[in-house]
């Protein structure tokens, strides 16, 4: 497994968090405090406090940087030491600079982060009056929180933190609450920890890692690697099976990268850094944690009186926390969880001999958690839609209709009339035959052209048929398919007038209606003239889409669709509308690659005809290896080929639309192509999402060919499969579907 693009420049990416040293000295003497007893002892030459200048110029860089880059939101964090020694006057003098500088700009988000000691009622008004966020930090219950949380005599700091979250969670304060910061000693224990921070109804909680390197290890009462990562579990059993009262950033991080989503947190996952932070003197410099790495580790040499924030986020050391997966190192870039834990916080990874390209010093304890989460998790994680067919195909439905819904709302300002009476009788039917409706929707090209359109329209580009003709169309075919007393308005064009799932109607240009009949419809032209067309017949003036009755086996019947402009869609073109012998042909082809699919494969057999209602004749120049978007149940079949070639395409074929269905409504991978993976079919390295579509088709191709007499694959899948073990990229729907194909998979003995 190799990275992709590891070496292409990263452009530049704004900042949006900014952490403020209000006061650089504490009234705690924590002993694993990042700022004062690690390496970096860079406060000892700093004001104290921050100036009135200093304020000013950040709330003008930071406007500044807002308008730039058009930045919808900022935030601010005011840290220490501890924020609150700065004294409300000096809070509210930089509130107040932030607010003006800001109006009109981008929102502010205010918070700050406190060890809760000075929280009073004055404060807390003052923080109402901007609102100014508030964390506390907390390590638990008073023996977890005195094992480091002491005033500088030795002292218990705990019933005054405790006074001051109560306060903070009273009703008339609660809405400033942010949540509790804790950071993991393992000597402690888990459940009181939970216990002692859930009892005072946090809105989240933080559980940090203290900051350790290899050159300064964290502290391993019992020896072992994992340490942590037990503890952790341990915490994370019991806020499960508490039913998850509150949220917990460090569970909720892993639990969405485990689902394909983004990193919710600086200290896991691939997102970029965006932060940057504000020295009490104006200077300019990485995230804090880095300051236990070496002295001058987070400086960058900048300050605010000097440069714009633009020049600090082209900083190298910036830029390395923004590289992705290329900013890890190279053993991590290998490691099926480094998307979760995207080689954990930067500091920590720091050794003297190589700098920051290693793994974390925590890098078996991440490993450790991520695996134990998904192993609780994963049952339940796994989107129904990759283990039941049922479920995936209702979800495939819904999402036919929600793409109707979305180009409605992008055409609706349009004030087309043509649109609107078209999207009023739709309404219509779908109160009197919602059956009908679905039938309609559920025809796989009226997929294909709301996709078309919403893309054409999404770009200002001409959508094609004009979108009220085709709705118009689908309404008056659900009209008919329902047999509603309801005029259908529609438009007749030289082209002819398809009906999705009935025919094509071909008379003059201009506006027509059409309107049900007890057997089959009517179509009123402009002049009063009037056709009548029944079920299955044909004439010059219409052509019935047909039907196949021996279909994909007894009693299941098959469309034949070779009417429909927009089953156009496939990599082959569709052929012209068959003439009856033609269509002879084909069924009788078709009926024996049935056979012989049920007679070599029967399982394969009745999965590849589950769902599949429509068949579209393709041109004989083979089979495509992708096929364009359209709705469940198509297939495009080559229409010369022998019957094993038919059977063989109509197997894979079909293993292929699933697979894209799939796709479109679970996320079975994330990262797509941020690595690249050996293919045993190809010469070219290929994403992960190629890798799984080539052995999802294949181990089907596989059974077939050797149930049939002919030579397996089972080398290439076996090695296919082995890749798509380890790759980073997998969800847990992803494993899942590919636990589905090691159970499938029957090696040659």
């Amino acid at each position: 497994m190799e990275a992709a693009g590891a070496g292409a420049a990263a452009a530049l990416i704004p900042f949006r968090e900014f952490v403020v040293k209000v006061h650089s000295r504490c009234d705690l003497a924590c002993d694993h405090c990042y700022i004062y007893e690690h390496t970096d002892q860079s406060w000892r030459h700093r004001p104290a406090v921050i100036s009135e200048a200093v304020v000013e110029r950040f709330a003008e860089r930071l406007a500044e940087h807002a308008r730039a880059h058009a930045l919808p939101s900022v935030t601010v964090i005011l840290l220490g030491g501890e924020p609150l020694l700065a004294g409300p006057a000096r809070l509210r003098r930089l509130c107040e600079a932030l607010t003006r500088a800001l109006d009109g700009v981008a929102v502010l988000d205010l918070r700050v982060h406190t060890n809760g000691l000075r929280l009073n009622e004055a404060v807390l008004a003052l923080f109402s009056e901007y609102g100014v966020g508030v964390g506390v930090s907390l390590d638990g219950d008073r023996a977890a929180n005195d094992r480091h949380r002491r005033y500088a005599n030795g002292r218990s700091s705990h019933s005054r933190v405790l006074d001051a979250v109560r306060l903070l969670g009273e009703d008339r304060h609660r809405h400033l609450y942010q949540g509790l910061l804790c950071t993991i000693d393992v000597r402690n224990d888990p459940d009181a920890v939970l216990d002692a921070l859930l009892a005072l109804t946090p809105p989240r909680i933080d559980f940090l890692l203290p900051h350790a390197t290899w050159e300064s290890p964290p502290p391993r009462p019992d020896g072992r690697a994992d340490s942590y990562a037990r503890w952790l579990l341990r915490l994370f059993d019991r806020w499960d099976g508490l039913g998850r009262p509150v949220p917990v950033r460090l569970f909720d991080s892993l639990l969405s990268t485990l689902r394909g989503g983004p990193s919710l947190t600086e200290s896991l996952g691939l997102t970029p850094t965006d932060l940057v932070v504000v020295e009490t003197d104006g200077t300019l410099e990485q995230a804090d944690s880095l300051k236990t790495a070496y002295e001058g580790a987070a400086a960058t040499g900048f300050d605010l009186f000097r440069h714009a924030f633009d020049e600090v986020a082209a900083h190298p050391g910036i830029r390395a926390r923004q590289l992705g997966l290329a900013g890890v190192s190279a053993e991590c870039r290998t490691c099926p969880v480094v998307r979760s834990c995207g080689g954990g916080l930067y500091a920590h990874r720091y050794r003297s001999a190589n700098g920051f390209d290693n793994p974390s010093v925590y890098c078996t304890d991440l490993k450790v958690l991520v695996e134990g989460i998904e192993q609780r998790t994963a049952r339940a994680a796994v989107a129904p839609e990759a283990t039941d067919p049922a479920a995936l195909a209702a979800t495939q439905q819904e999402l036919t209709r929600v793409l109707l819904v979305r180009l409605h709302a992008e055409l609706e300002a349009r004030a087309d009339a043509d649109w609107q009476r078209a999207w009023e009788l739709v309404t219509a039917v779908e109160a009197a035959a919602p059956d009908a409706l679905a039938a309609v929707l559920g025809h796989p090209y009226t997929r294909t052209w709301l996709l078309a359109a919403l893309d054409a329209v999404r770009r200002g580009r001409p959508p094609g048929v004009e979108p009220a003709q085709r709705l118009s169309a689908l309404a008056a075919s659900a009209v008919v398919r329902g047999r509603l007393e309801l005029r259908a308005p529609v438009v007749l064009v030289g082209g002819g007038l398809y009906l999705p799932t009935l025919g094509l109607l071909r008379a003059d240009p201009g506006r027509a209606e059409v309107r049900a009949a007890a057997e089959g419809f009517s179509v009123r032209g402009e002049g009063g003239r009037v056709w009548n067309f029944g079920p299955g017949r044909e004439s010059a003036q219409w052509q019935p889409v047909r039907v196949m009755a021996g279909g994909a086996g007894p009693g299941a019947p098959l469309v034949l669709e070779d009417l429909d402009p927009d089953r156009d869609c496939f990599a082959l073109p569709p052929v012209p509308r068959l003439d009856p012998a033609g269509t002879e042909r084909w069924e009788r082809r078709l009926t024996e690659a049935w056979e012989l699919l049920y007679g070599t494969v029967p399982s394969l057999a009745r999965e590849t005809a589950a769902g599949l209602t429509t068949l579209t004749p393709l041109t004989d120049a083979g089979v495509p290896e992708e096929e364009a978007r359209r709705g469940p149940g198509a297939l495009g079949v080559p229409l010369g080929a022998d019957v094993r070639d038919t059977a063989l395409a109509l197997l894979t074929g079909r293993r292929r639309a699933r697979l894209r269905e799939l796709t479109e409504v679970a996320d079975l991978y994330a990262s797509d192509g941020q690595w690249l993976h050996p293919s045993p079919w190809r010469e070219e390295p290929v994403p992960v999402s190629r890798l799984l579509a080539d052995a999802y088709e294949a181990v089907a191709a596989d059974a077939f060919r050797r149930a049939a007499g002919g030579l397996g694959d089972a080398g290439r899948i076996e090695r296919a499969l082995d890749r798509l073990d380890g790759a980073a990229e997998l969800t847990v729907s992803g494993k899942a579907v590919v636990a589905a194909l090691h159970r499938e998979f029957v090696p040659e003995i």
